[in-house]
């Protein structure tokens, strides 16, 4: 068997190619396959960022979609570049201290071929790049407390410092050979804490601070205008999650496939929760999107586990953490707080369920399946992991949501950096708002709507040359001169029937 390169302090770059006299590969001779696995799992961890913009855009009314669909694409853009920037070496430098690491790493200074900070087989670039991902996958659904009232530019200036003073430091604590939760140890094999908690008290900070959406009585508000959308999202992110969590044992072993198996089975778990409890809440029927919180509840719930428990408490960390999560139907109200994608609810509460649940259920025969890892809990006679893992779940929480909220009234009272749009652009949608030429949604037929509405003598909703939305009845001329465009529209609605 090849054996692991070590990391050499007097070449960080690992080894000088300028000349081409040395092959940086030769080190990872017979060990390829471990940074082959993890770059493919890297590529499908990228799958979760358009999947959290396709389920958020689902879930969102139509006029205010396409916001959700865009941030996501911008959400992985700004962060990547923090990431480049100096988040690796905040997060990850091998100088850090136990809260927070040094610029060692400033502008992927020293980012190259040596073996990476995480694992001794994996080249730093590729260990830089996994986890790059893992970021901008935590800002994505911290954005999501923006819902249907938030800013596009200053949700992006937020990201890049959330995750320059929040993320950064989390992931250092928690997964940075010099970390304080590290050498606790807390057990979080692939994010309950940097991910989930973090972003749940995050998203929940920054609905607090922008307050509640308004509304006048429309049916639509609070439900999903695009449930189609909100299935395809969660297929992805469900796919984006084996290399979530499976590559984050950072090598090809054994553990990395247990936890992979056991990220199907928590999901599909969470799903057989979720749709119980809808069940008997509703009295025998069912809810799609209901099914799809659920795989999202069970994918959380075995984050932090992936890596240390056996398949049977796995499977019972995804109904646990689902029915808990299906059970808070009411939290927003219980709160105060309009935080519509209930991002708090499945990603806050549901990683603090897992990151519990995790201390209890620690395995070390399944941790040892990478040949190295002990890591007793509860399972092991070892209670006082529960203890730890509380310590994880209460430091996270507090520095995440009071943070988060001084950042988010900062950023509030700087000229031009307003965090909510206006009353009116928030009844008209965000995406006529903020979006010069698109809309989501069909609308030729909205147009036909609009038209057979003057036809008939029922109020219309147009907007004038400024864009103001406006309700009047019309007249027997309106009606009369709109006929030849409604038969047009009639046409290229119905194929020219």
């Amino acid at each position: 068997m090849a054996q692991a390169p070590a990391f050499d302090p007097a070449h960080p770059w690992g080894g000088d190619t300028s000349n081409g006299d040395v092959d940086v590969n030769a080190q990872y001779a017979g060990l390829e396959y471990h940074y082959t696995y993890l770059v493919f799992c890297g590529f499908i961890v990228w799958l979760i960022i358009p999947g959290i913009g396709l389920m958020y855009g689902g879930l969102a009314r139509r006029k205010s979609s396409l916001s959700l669909l865009f941030q996501s694409l911008l959400v992985a853009s700004v962060t990547t570049f923090q990431w480049m920037f100096w988040g690796y070496s905040l997060a990850y430098s091998r100088t850090a201290n136990a809260f927070i690491g040094d610029l060692a790493n400033f502008g992927m200074m020293k980012v190259q071929a040596a073996p990476s900070p995480g694992s001794a087989v994996i080249p730093e670039i590729v260990f830089c790049l996994y986890q790059m991902l893992f970021c901008a996958c935590t800002v994505q659904i911290v954005i999501g407390g923006s819902f249907e009232r938030g800013r596009i530019v200053p949700s992006l200036v937020f990201g890049f410092f959330w995750a320059t003073i929040v993320y950064c430091p989390i992931a250092c604590w928690t997964w940075n050979s010099n970390g304080w939760l590290y050498n606790l140890p807390s057990l979080d094999f692939a994010g309950g804490g940097p991910v989930h908690i973090a972003s749940g008290w995050a998203a929940l900070a920054y609905a607090f601070v922008l307050g509640k959406r308004k509304h006048k009585g429309e049916k639509s508000h609070g439900k999903p205008h695009n449930t189609t959308l909100v299935f395809l999202g969660t297929i992805l992110i469900w796919f984006g999650w084996f290399g979530f969590n499976g590559g984050s044992a950072l090598n090809a072993s054994v553990r990395a496939m247990y936890a992979a198996f056991n990220t199907n089975t928590a999901a599909s778990t969470g799903v057989l929760g979720w749709v119980m409890v809808d069940y008997i809440r509703s009295r025998g029927r069912f809810s799609v999107v209901g099914a799809c919180e659920g795989a999202i509840a069970g994918l959380v719930g075995i984050t932090p586990a992936a890596g240390y428990v056996s398949c049977w408490p796995a499977a019972l960390i995804g109904f646990l953490t689902a029915v808990v999560c299906a059970s808070l139907q009411d939290l927003n109200e219980w709160l105060g707080i309009d935080e519509g994608l209930y991002v708090f609810k499945l990603h806050g509460i549901g990683g603090m369920i897992g990151s519990f649940l995790t201390g209890i259920f620690a395995d070390q025969a399944i941790s040892a399946l990478d040949g190295s890892t002990l890591a007793p809990g509860g399972w092991n006679g070892n209670g006082a992991q529960v203890g730890r893992q509380f310590a994880e779940i209460g430091a996270i929480s507090a520095y995440s949501f009071v943070v988060s909220c001084i950042l988010l009234l900062i950023l509030k009272y700087i000229p031009g950096m307003h965090l909510r749009v206006d009353e009116e652009a928030e009844m008209m949608g965000l995406d006529l708002d903020q979006f010069f030429d698109e809309q989501i949604g069909e609308a030729d037929w909205e147009m036909f709507t609009q038209s057979s509405r003057v036809t008939y003598g029922m109020p219309t909703h147009a907007r004038d040359g400024d864009g103001v939305i406006s309700s009047e009845g019309s007249s027997s001329v309106e009606r009369e001169a709109v006929q030849p465009e409604r038969k047009e529209v009639w046409k290229s609605c119905t194929g020219g029937r």
